[in-house]
C-alpha cells in the first residue's frame, strides 16, 4: 500500500486506546476570550513506540500532545524559536509530559510521510528524539531535494542506529500503521493543521507566543498542584 493511501484513508481497522478530550480550539489570531469549546476525540494509538516519543517526567501534572508535521516551516519555527524554552522550564523541571504525535501533511509536504516512517523507526531503537532534532535542523535542506530518501539514510547512519534493523523497519513498512493511526486521530477530531497542541484538554492550532505558553502552562499547573 502506498503512502498516499494509507495515511490519506487512515483505514478504519486500526485500533486506536481512547482519550476523549473535551476541547478549547482556537486560532492563533483569535483571542483566549474568543475561544469556542467543542469536543474533540484526541485518541493516540498505544503503540509501543509511544513512550519512545515522549519527554518528562511520566508524574508530570500536564500533558501536552504535538501534532506535527517534519516538512512544515510552522513546526520548525515552534522548535527553532519555542521548544528550547519550553523543554528547559517545563518539561525538564517535571511540569509537563511532552509528546508528539504524527501529523504529515501529504498533500502539502512531498517528503513528509517518509520523514515520518524514518523518525518512527528511530523510535524503535529509543532514538526518536535525535532524529526528530535531525529531521527539523535540515528540514530546509531536505524539504528541497526531489528525492531525500538518501539524505534520510546519511541522518539515520550518523544517529549511529543499528542499519540491519533499521534497514529492515523502513523497508516492511511497520511503523506506517502507527503514523496513519495518529492522522486518523487528528482528522477525526478535526484537527487538520500543524502544528495543533493538545493541552490538558484544549487543542490550540498555530504558533502561540512564548508568554502565552508561560501563561497557559503555569495556570495549569497551579490549578493542579495548589501552587502559586
Amino acid at each position: 500500500m502506498n503512502r498516499a493511501k494509507t495515511y490519506g484513508a487512515a483505514t478504519a481497522t486500526l485500533v486506536l486506546a481512547g482519550l476523549a478530550i473535551a476541547a478549547w480550539v482556537r486560532t492563533p489570531d483569535a483571542g483566549a476570550s474568543a475561544a469556542a469549546l467543542r469536543t474533540v476525540s484526541a485518541r493516540p494509538q498505544a503503540d509501543p513506540m509511544l513512550a519512545a516519543r515522549t519527554k518528562g517526567s511520566p508524574d508530570a501534572p500536564i500533558t501536552v500532545y504535538e501534532l506535527s508535521d517534519f516538512q512544515c516551516p510552522f513546526c520548525l519555527t515552534f522548535f527553532k524559536d519555542f521548544w528550547p524554552a519550553i523543554q528547559e522550564e517545563y518539561v525538564e523541571t517535571g511540569k509537563v509530559k511532552f509528546t508528539f504525535l504524527n501529523l504529515p501533511l501529504i498533500s502539502l509536504h512531498s517528503h513528509a510521510a517518509e520523514a515520518h516512517e524514518y523518525a518512527m523507526c528511530a523510535a524503535a531503537q529509543d532514538r526518536f528524539w535525535p532524529m526528530h532534532d535531525r529531521l527539523f535542523e535540515t528540514q530546509e535542506t531536505w524539504s528541497r531535494m526531489e528525492a531525500a530518501t538518501p539524505y534520510f539514510v546519511t541522518l539515520a547512519e550518523q544517529l549511529g542506529l543499528d542499519r540491519t534493523a533499521f534497514k529492515q523497519c523502513i523497508e516492511s513498512g511497520s511503523v506506517r500503521s502507527i503514523v496513519a493511526s495518529d492522522v486518523q486521530m487528528a482528522f477525526q477530531s478535526g484537527l487538520t493543521s500543524t502544528p495543533t497542541f493538545i493541552i490538558e484538554g484544549g487543542a490550540v492550532q498555530g504558533i502561540l507566543p512564548l508568554d502565552d505558553w508561560r501563561t497557559i502552562l503555569d495556570s495549569i499547573y497551579a490549578a493542579k498542584t495548589g501552587t502559586d
